[in-house]
């Protein structure tokens, strides 16, 4: 197949050294010295399933790559539409764009620009960054991906990508039924695990240890499912105390994307995650008061890191 990986970052440089490594034709969509170091020196995979070292074309103008079978859209939630509007070149009748992002408004974003036919829904389990530019560093998480049709049809195109992604070493690849129940079961836990780090400081082992704020850490992720629930997206019973479970094995020194962003003078993800919690339980008149109250402590954080970024 032939792949384009618009946003070759932790997740979008993952996948594409994976596919390259399987035989596919891959090309990357990146920016600035991280693009530099793609051209000049290939992509750098260090990972915990195996490192890998891959030469391919990489660019920041995607017509010198023309239509393409699938696009894996890698991008930061606070550049969906802006990037989305770059898409056109990439376009085949049949070309599936998969999100692969943080957030439950990405395909609806998607689908307006580009049109809800090409719009495919995913989900990536991974802790993967840019360690340095032209290096993809994956440290833990099963390198699990999730996706789907929007309407839950196995078309061609889903079950060729499904192929694709099932074949190469150090993927563990899942069609889902549903892909919106699986959209939301990830929510719920960013939501948590990211408002958590990012309004406390600290990393999760201090937050379990402190029972308030592992309380609120529950209600954040018992919130996220009632507003699921009330749009009508069937989520398994017992998620809450299933992600809960799995925050209590993660490393005691795990912070967040969000928490990084925040720290970092980055722009943040908050908009998509607790923001989008918020405007959702307004429209289902479900009650949120710790989304709203995490969305209302970062807020002036992620205007002061979005003025840096215009700015500079």
């Amino acid at each position: 197949m032939k792949f384009a990986v618009f946003g070759a970052g932790g997740v979008g440089g993952y996948l594409g050294a994976r596919l390259a490594d399987a035989g596919h034709e891959v090309h990357l969509v990146a920016r600035g010295t991280h693009l530099e170091a793609l051209r000049s020196e290939g992509l750098r995979l260090e990972s915990i399933a195996g490192d890998a070292t891959v030469e391919l074309p990489a660019t920041d103008d995607p017509a010198e790559i023309g239509p393409c079978d699938a696009v894996l859209f890698c991008v930061k939630s606070t550049d969906t539409r802006d990037a989305a509007a770059d898409l056109e070149p990439l376009l085949g009748d049949e070309t599936a764009v998969v999100s692969f992002q943080n957030g439950v408004d990405n395909e609806r974003w998607l689908a307006n620009e580009i049109g809800e036919a090409h719009v495919v829904g995913g989900v990536a389990y991974i802790f993967s960054t840019i360690g340095a530019p032209g290096v993809v560093e994956h440290t833990g998480g099963p390198a699990r991906f999730v996706y789907g049709e929007l309407d839950g049809r196995r078309t061609d195109r889903i079950e060729a990508l499904d192929d694709a992604l099932s074949a190469s070493d150090g993927i563990d690849a899942v069609l889902a039924d549903d892909v919106r129940v699986e959209l939301w079961r990830k929510f719920a836990f960013i939501c948590a695990q990211a408002g958590t780090t990012a309004a406390i400081r600290l990393p999760v082992g201090e937050i379990r240890e402190t029972d308030a704020s592992w309380e609120l850490y529950r209600r954040l992720v018992e919130e996220v499912c009632a507003v699921a629930r009330a749009t009508g997206v069937d989520l398994p019973d017992g998620l809450v105390d299933e992600w809960l479970a799995f925050a209590r094995e993660l490393d005691p020194e795990m912070y967040s994307s969000l928490h990084y962003d925040l720290t970092h003078g980055k722009p943040m993800e908050l908009g998509a995650l607790h923001g989008s919690v918020v405007r959702h339980a307004a429209d289902a008149g479900v009650d949120v008061p710790m989304n709203e109250a995490v969305h209302a402590i970062l807020r002036p954080w992620a205007e002061r890191n979005r003025r840096r970024k215009d700015d500079s």
